[in-house]
Parts: C-alpha cells; structure tokens; sequence
C-alpha cells in the first residue's frame, strides 16, 4: 500500500512541476501561448478535459479518461463549429457524444486492462458514428449544408439493426458464466 500512495504522490508531483512550469512560462512570456481570442475560446474545454485525464492518471482513477474524453471531445466540436461558423450543425452533432463516452470507455478499458470495457467503448463509437451520419442526412440539408450519403442514408439504419442483431446473437449469455 505504500508503494502505491508513493507512486500517487510522485505522479502529482511530475503533474504539478508540469503545470506550474507551463503557468510561469505563460507569465514570463505571454505573447508565446498568444491571448485568447475568438476563434481559440473551446481549446479551454479542451484543455479541462485533459486536465480531468491528469487528474485520473495521477489518482489512478482509469474512469476519469470517461468524463475527460466527453468535456474534450465538447470542446473540439465547439472548436471546429466557432471556426467554420456552422453552429447549426447542434442539430445532429451531438450524436457524436456517446462516441466520446465510448472513447473514455475504451481508454479507461485499456489502463484497466479489461477487454470487455475496450469492447464496450468501441460499440459506443461505431453506433455513434453510425447515428451522425443518420442525423447528419437527415437534418443537414435544412440547413443548407451538403448530405455524404444523399437518399441512401437508410442504408445506414440497416446497418446499425443487423450489427445490433449479431452483437445479441453472439454475446454470451449470464448462464454461460456459471
């Protein structure tokens, strides 16, 4: 148990050198991590979220890469749609969510060394990927905004109703590990 709370307390203090090195650097030179601006205000969600990630490392707490991928993942969407000033594309972007929790899912799996944590996240990714361009076909050209798959994005609905279907067929049943 000691080496454990040694090890916890060594990565917070790599953690904090890091972080305290990179607010002093900030201070003595602003003008090399430029202000602020308009177009840059989601790199801060993007950066809570990687800070929630530290957080989780040094606790040793694998489940915080869940909440971390969601807040940083939020904050690259935010990012993208401040760029390009596509904010209607709220209407089906936020399907891609439950892709970022199957992110922190499945990084949370891999520092867990869990398989099927890592199985789980990455059917959260392909059925939220799978859910945008359903969302994206269908509310996209509202906006004016071009459509990938056109008319045969219920192509994709049978896609996501045969992967649902084999999942259930081949996953094992509670009496199987009895």
């Amino acid at each position: 148990m000691e080496d454990r709370a040694r090890n916890s307390a060594l990565r917070f203090g790599v953690v904090l050198i890091i972080l305290g090195g990179l607010f002093l650097l900030a201070r003595a030179a602003p003008d090399l991590f430029g202000r602020v601006g308009e177009s840059s205000w989601p790199l801060i969600i993007v950066g809570v979220g990687i800070l929630l990630l530290l957080i989780g490392a040094v606790t040793g707490a694998p489940g915080m890469a869940v909440p971390a991928a969601v807040v940083g993942g939020i904050g690259g969407l935010l990012y993208w749609q401040n760029a390009t000033g596509n904010w209607q594309s709220w209407a089906y972007a936020w399907t891609l969510i439950p892709g970022f929790v199957g992110v922190g899912t499945l990084v949370a799996g891999l520092l867990e060394g869990k398989a099927q944590t890592v199985k789980g996240g990455l059917w959260l990714i392909v059925i939220s990927l799978i859910l945008f361009a359903i969302f994206s076909a269908i509310m996209a050209p509202f906006f004016g905004a071009p459509v990938l798959l056109g008319r045969f994005w219920p192509a994709l609905l049978i896609l996501l109703g045969v992967l649902l279907l084999v999942r259930a067929l081949f996953q094992p049943r509670p009496s199987d590990y009895e």
